[in-house]
């Protein structure tokens, strides 16, 4: 076989060796904690495909965010903090909860995040801050920056929790309102809940005694923010020497500075603290001593006295220097997620999953989804061939344009490996429409060079070849714009059909069709040289 004449079928070749090494080849590893043995997510499946909700079983989560945001302002960027901190005083919320964005898609954006917003409250608290509401718009949710965040913090969580194939998604329903939809296979609701449904927002709290003229009353004050504690060093959840559950953190060395002071500060390098008014939450929670609270989403997950040691390390500042400690919980599971909100950090704001949907989709039915998806693509591609032998009756062209269909497949299977797609009834759909519109182009490759009458030469298949070509590749560009809303709006399941749907096309108009032609080439002209 002449090698410059027949390179597109070498390149052919070349990219279904490399969907069978994306298929079967050594998979890598999931982006997951050495410590974490779960195994959830994992696939006993040959091949190195990964499956959606759909045919793999598992929850799907599609919710909205809880904020309320005033749209259409003139912000000034110097007056951003203030007016944050206004909003913030006159809602009776914190200073966290409050965003002013600049240049949104609809303007300058303030944004409350806290259920129970009304506009008529927002408005007043926009005009107590000087921002003019004339031409302002309110509405429910909030602005796509918090949006984005929260979809990377939410696929953070999933991926450093174990929960691997899972997906995070910002959607828009017909009426324009925004949904996170969050799908992970393999996993029941109780798991992707407990990982994701709360924000995870984690503090350290100083609880400590204050002698007043009412006796002895206790105050909070916190010492390690959320924002200090995820620019920190996240260490891997172990248990320490005694078997206690536990995190390892080390702080950046301004934190740590006033970590320290605040520490000495409230008391607790002292004696006191670290003798007769040690901790004791757990017996006397009204007169608890000097606590350190660990606190996550508001709750209080572990308090402990400070360690005797680091006390004395705070205090002649060697501690400074080396600054880890450990935060302890009470369980291991506590511990690892403790370990992911500290890693992935908070939820910009609360994922409602009251006011969205939750649906869990056994295993045994995803394996039934699989099983019948795999059947039907089979029943179309034998329905197609049946088809292309009855218009042919030549095996010499049919059995060609059928492996060239199945190839088509073959790497999209192997792209979709590759990047680690999961496949769900969408993207099978759009397998089904790829060898559709495959074997449609093979045919009037065939066609447009059988129907002319006699080849008797190369340069005569070139022509043919080209003219038919030209009319696969204008259809393939319609197919391409047509689908190409569909693959870049977020409107679910329909975007998974257009992506493979326009992969499936490129790759049957860049490789396939042409190594088509070659092959057609090759066994037409042999024929016309042994006749």
């Amino acid at each position: 076989m002449n090698l410059r004449d027949n390179w597109r079928i070498i390149m052919l070749t070349v990219f279904v060796l490399a969907s069978t090494f994306a298929l079967f080849g050594p998979a890598s590893a999931p982006d997951a904690d050495v410590n974490n043995s779960s195994s959830v997510g994992a696939s006993t499946d040959p091949t190195n495909l990964k499956y959606g909700l759909e045919l793999a079983g598992g929850s799907r989560i599609r919710a909205p965010l809880v904020g309320t945001t005033a749209e259409n302002l003139d912000i000034e960027q110097d007056n951003r903090a203030d007016i944050r901190s206004t909003v913030a005083s006159e809602m009776d919320v914190g200073g966290g909860d409050v965003n002013v964005r600049l240049n949104t898609e609809n303007g300058d954006a303030v944004e409350v995040l806290e259920r129970n917003v009304s506009e008529q409250r927002l408005r007043a608290a926009l005009e107590a801050a000087g921002v003019g509401t004339e031409d302002a718009t309110v509405r429910s949710g909030v602005t796509g920056e918090t949006r984005q965040q929260t979809v990377e913090t939410i696929q953070a969580k999933i991926n450093r929790g174990g929960l691997s194939g899972g997906t995070v998604t910002d959607q828009r329903s017909a009426t324009g309102d925004h949904f996170v939809v969050v799908d992970v296979p393999n996993a029941n609701t109780t798991q992707v809940l407990d990982l994701i449904g709360d924000q995870g927002e984690v503090r350290v709290v100083a609880h400590y005694p204050v002698s007043g003229d009412n006796g002895t009353e206790y105050r909070n004050q916190t010492v390690l923010t959320n924002r200090q504690l995820e620019r920190s060093q996240i260490g891997v959840a172990d248990t320490d020497r005694n078997g206690r559950p536990m995190v390892p953190i080390t702080l950046q060395e301004e934190d740590a500075q006033n970590y320290s002071q605040a520490l000495v500060d409230t008391g607790f390098t002292s004696s006191e603290a670290t003798g007769g008014q040690r901790c004791r939450y757990r017996e006397q929670p009204s007169d608890s001593g000097y606590c350190l609270y660990t606190v996550l989403d508001g709750e209080i997950v572990y308090a402990a006295s400070l360690n005797s040691n680091l006390a004395e390390s705070i205090e002649s500042g060697e501690f400074e220097k080396a600054p880890t400690f450990q935060m302890q919980t009470t369980s291991m599971d506590e511990a690892q997620s403790l370990q992911v909100n500290l890693r992935a950090g908070a939820l910009p704001t609360e994922l409602a999953t009251d006011e969205g949907t939750v649906l869990f989709l056994q295993q045994s039915l995803g394996d039934r989804f699989k099983s019948r998806a795999l059947l039907t693509g089979l029943i179309a591609w034998l329905a197609v061939s049946g088809m292309v032998f009855l218009r042919y009756k030549n095996p010499r062209v049919a059995l060609p344009m059928l492996m060239t269909a199945a190839a088509e497949v073959y790497i999209l299977l192997g792209f979709a490996a590759a990047i680690g797609l999961p496949l769900n009834l969408s993207y099978i759909a759009g397998f089904i429409a790829v060898i559709g519109t495959g074997v449609d182009d093979l045919l009037i490759i065939a066609d447009e060079i059988l129907n002319e009458g006699e080849i008797a030469t190369g340069r005569v298949f070139q022509n043919r070849f080209r003219k038919a070509f030209w009319v696969i590749g204008a259809a393939a560009v319609t197919t391409i714009i047509a689908m190409s809303p569909l693959a870049f709006l977020s409107l679910g399941d329909l975007q998974g059909f257009a992506i493979v749907t326009i992969v499936g096309v490129l790759i049957g108009v860049l490789v396939t069709r042409p190594a088509y032609g070659d092959v057609l080439r090759n066994l037409m002209l042999n024929q016309q040289q042994r006749e």
